[in-house]
């Protein structure tokens, strides 16, 4: 790597950057031919006078950047007006130029179409851009399928922003081969201040109307991943814990430059019991009554706190790129029994604190911690049910080795702990190190409690019973352990995971592989 940067001195002696000017070659291999890439950047037209009344507006705007709504979007005139000449003869030819050469070859037309729509997911009704208003997607999510539905088919789509800056409407259908049921979800959301890219964009200032019905997994939640993505439809076990629901949302929420998020979340839904999870009701005689359903209104109450927070943005979700900043998040949801068709009172709260602690040389530690509690007298549903992972990929906030459904409780603590060693032992084995492999090491567990009151095992009338395999926790937290090598072949991750304690539980996974790909470097 070559950096090359120019500052020129100001009449106070203040150096400002004229030029940053940054090489690059790499190669996978050392007899490898490699890549080599450049970016140069030119700055000009600095100015530290102080700004007339027309100007002092822009000054009090809370973004960091100010961008021209059209920056990215210039014709080709305005580039040979404005392009500096040292860019020009350092590089004569515009990245599009070049991408019009490659894509005259068709294997090369062939590959990045392919590539496109596997990292973004969609697949655009127009080459154009301005005219692309509407695109198919996620294809990642069009084939899945589970123990309940069978084959999963699934068609959606998205309107982008050559529709609407601020309008966006996104959906999908899906049908269950076994179950026969269609399933749907339809969302208008408004966006109060211009999109670039993507509705989901930061900062998000917009309000969101959506209306579902489809397969609810008790249980299960995938934070970093859409839960139909094709790569989680091998399991280690069946997946038949859940439910259908019936949902409708009405969600505000905005995000401020400081890190400052919040919203509010208008939800009704019903959730309808399956074989797999049935709503068998306890009657003050002990005997029981099947429901078929049961209805709740709410609202939820979000607060989040993420200062200098650095994150790569995609089409649907944000991949955290470094836990330095302290991420604090809060939430509260209520409901009172009646109103609206709720069938109970229902509170419970949420907080959670990430942060990454680093060791100079001996890597970095990220830290996550969570804690919960359900303060009325409820049905297992409405619970706080652990997140249990059944897939054989890595996924984060989750319980490697837990059943679904395994432990209920209505309080607990949670920590997920990851270290990065950064290759500190196996950049000292010979030859090892030549692989360039570094060690992750994780360690998480979840303390719970179920109070008498919500425990229908003991026969608390008013409650829905436990589905068998369900259990409540002693004293003991539970807990696992992961090793595993990250950087094989420069983007997977491969671990060996153990599950530490409740061992007599049937049907558990005490070991086992999981593996995740991200480029890593």
């Amino acid at each position: 790597m070559t950096i090359e940067q120019t500052f020129q001195r100001t009449p106070d002696s203040t150096r400002i950057i004229t030029k940053d000017d940054i090489s690059v070659h790499f190669k996978l291999t050392e007899k490898s031919k490699g890549m080599y890439a450049r970016r140069l950047n030119i700055y000009s037209n600095h100015t530290f006078t102080e700004p007339g009344p027309e100007q002092a507006q822009i000054f009090q705007e809370s973004t960091p950047v100010i961008t021209l709504k059209e920056a990215y979007r210039q014709p080709d005139e305005f580039w040979t007006n404005n392009r500096p000449r040292e860019a020009i003869r350092r590089n004569p030819n515009s990245v599009e130029q070049l991408m019009t050469r490659l894509r005259s070859v068709p294997v090369f037309y062939i590959t990045e179409k392919i590539v496109t729509i596997l990292v973004s997911g969609y697949i655009p009704t127009s080459e154009d851009p301005k005219k692309n208003k509407f695109e198919f997607g996620p294809m990642n999510t069009t084939l899945n399928g589970n123990a309940i539905e069978g084959g999963r088919f699934r068609v959606g789509g998205a309107t982008t922003t050559a529709f609407s800056k601020r309008l966006f409407l996104d959906g999908y259908m899906a049908y269950g081969t076994r179950d026969g049921k269609l399933k749907y979800d339809a969302l208008a959301e408004y966006s109060f201040n211009d999109r670039k890219e993507y509705r989901k964009e930061y900062p998000v200032h917009s309000i969101r109307l959506e209306y579902m019905y489809d397969l609810n997994k008790l249980g299960q939640q995938y934070m970093y991943t859409n839960r139909d993505n094709m790569l989680l439809a091998i399991k280690r076990q069946k997946d038949t814990r859940a439910t259908y629901l019936r949902q409708a949302e009405l969600t505000y929420y905005r995000e401020h430059y400081n890190g400052l998020a919040y919203g509010a979340i208008i939800r009704n839904f019903r959730k309808y019991a399956t074989p797999y999870a049935e709503f068998n009701y306890i009657n003050p005689n002990n005997t029981i009554t099947p429901h078929n359903h049961y209805d709740m209104t709410g609202l939820e109450l979000k607060f989040r706190y993420a200062r200098n927070e650095k994150f790569y943005q995609t089409r649907n979700q944000r991949i955290p790129i470094t836990y330095d900043a302290l991420i604090f998040n809060a939430s509260h949801t209520m409901s009172r029994k009646g109103l609206l068709g709720s069938t109970y009172n229902y509170h419970r709260t949420n907080i959670g604190i990430q942060k990454r602690f680093w060791f100079f040389a001996f890597g970095y530690l990220d830290m996550i911690t969570k804690a919960g509690k359900v303060w009325n007298k409820v049905p297992y549903p409405l619970l706080i049910l652990p997140n249990a992972n059944i897939t054989y990929t890595i996924q984060p906030e989750t319980y490697t080795n837990m059943n679904v459904m395994e432990f209920i409780n209505d309080e607990y603590a949670s920590w997920d702990l990851t270290y990065y060693m950064n290759g500190n032992i196996l950049n000292r084995i010979p030859l090892i190190k030549k692989l360039q492999w570094r060690e992750v090491f994780c360690f998480r567990g979840l303390w719970g409690h179920l109070t008498g009151k919500n425990n229908s095992a003991t026969g608390e009338t008013g409650l829905y019973q436990f589905p068998h395999g369900s259990y409540t926790m002693n004293n003991t937290p539970y807990m696992e352990a992961s090793a595993g090598i990250e950087n094989i072949f420069k983007f997977l991750r491969i671990d060996y995971t153990w599950r530490l304690n409740y061992l007599n539980h049937p049907n558990i996974q005490p070991h086992g592989i999981r593996c995740t790909m991200r480029l890593s470097f």
